[in-house]
């Protein structure tokens, strides 16, 4: 925990607006990235149809839209930003993998590698001076 608030103090000292407007891309992606996934089922299908006949398509359906919208509008106000990434990292972590399990897609390859390093990069910075967190610790 005083890690965690370490972490915090250091990230609030050294708060840049472009890491803000980054967070909220990222978070913007991962609402986009969900909202797609429920508008187009056969997306999902062709990423599922490389994996052959995988089961629970519709729980990960569910699952990954669910939490990409919700996490993602979380992550866009920096409510909760840690624990929404937590969330949102074992779904990108799937996403980085089926690129080498099924077929090579490279789009999805670097927008994978790319929101894996994001998520990493907030897990330590947390959402910054310039979010909910900070607001409501302040107002505390």
């Amino acid at each position: 925990m005083a890690s965690i608030r370490e972490l915090n103090k250091w990230a609030n000292a050294h708060t840049y607006y472009p890491i803000d407007i980054l967070r909220i891309a990222f978070g913007i992606f991962l609402v986009i990235k969900g909202m797609a996934l429920v508008a187009d089922r056969t997306y999902l299908n062709e990423i599922l149809a490389s994996l052959g006949g995988f089961g629970g398509e519709m729980l990960l359906i569910h699952y990954v839209a669910l939490a990409h919208m919700g996490g993602g509008v979380m992550i866009i106000i920096g409510l909760l930003t840690r624990w929404s990434l937590w969330v949102q990292l074992p779904i990108i972590v799937g996403a980085f993998a089926i690129n080498f399990i099924g077929d090579f897609n490279f789009s999805n390859f670097i927008q994978a590698t790319l929101a894996i390093l994001v998520c990493v990069f907030f897990l330590f910075y947390g959402s910054g001076k310039h979010s909910a967190d900070y607001y409501l610790k302040m107002e505390m």
